[in-house]
């Protein structure tokens, strides 16, 4: 496992939205990582050329930039708003542009942010598609249910969804390079094969 300070966090967020409250708070995701000593990269899906995906033209646009610099990190998080339930199509964009030399055996974790209530569904769908592309995908998620009333000049005002956000953060940078699971009590209990 690398040391803290040799590991890069990168944050997809999938808001177009001026003044985006997924941007706010992957920005404090990110922050939480620096200070535990990664070096951090906020790839913003909006400033990026990324036409609607084609196989016969997966290097379109931006294609090769953003697998690039996904696959330069240790840890990836995935930040989106909520439409219709699940994830914005722009990061549905974005991880059909990658492959599984992006993600395989890297650490992601998810953020989603929601005008209305609790959003599930959309951390359910995340985790299926990090987990289809061979992610390792954290326990600990965040979800901004009621984002309006949580956010106040760009920043988080809630103190316990912000420390929701800052351990997404730090716990990147802790399990960042996982190789492999632990091995469990069951398994090293276990008689060895003959």
């Amino acid at each position: 496992m690398k040391l803290a300070d040799d590991k890069h966090i990168v944050a997809l967020c999938g808001s177009q939205r001026d003044g985006s409250h997924t941007r706010s708070a992957l920005e404090r995701a990110l922050e939480a990582a620096e200070r535990d000593g990664a070096t951090t990269d906020l790839v913003d899906l909006a400033a990026l050329d990324l036409p609607v995906f084609d196989p016969d033209r997966s290097d379109a646009g931006d294609a090769a930039e953003l697998r690039r610099r996904v696959r330069a990190a240790d840890g990836v998080v995935l930040g989106s708003p909520v439409y219709h339930g699940s994830y914005s199509s722009v990061v549905k964009t974005a991880l059909d542009y990658c492959r599984f030399e992006e993600f395989e055996d890297t650490t992601v974790g998810l953020l989603v942010v929601a005008g209305g209530g609790f959003p599930t569904p959309a951390l359910e769908h995340l985790r299926s598609v990090a987990r289809a592309l061979d992610a390792w995908v954290l326990p600990h998620q965040v979800a901004l249910p009621d984002a309006h009333g949580a956010f106040e000049g760009g920043r988080l005002t809630d103190d316990e969804l912000a420390d929701r956000v800052e351990t997404l953060g730090a716990s990147l940078v802790a399990y960042a390079g996982v190789e492999s699971y632990p091995e469990t009590a069951t398994e090293r209990a276990a008689p060895a094969a003959d």
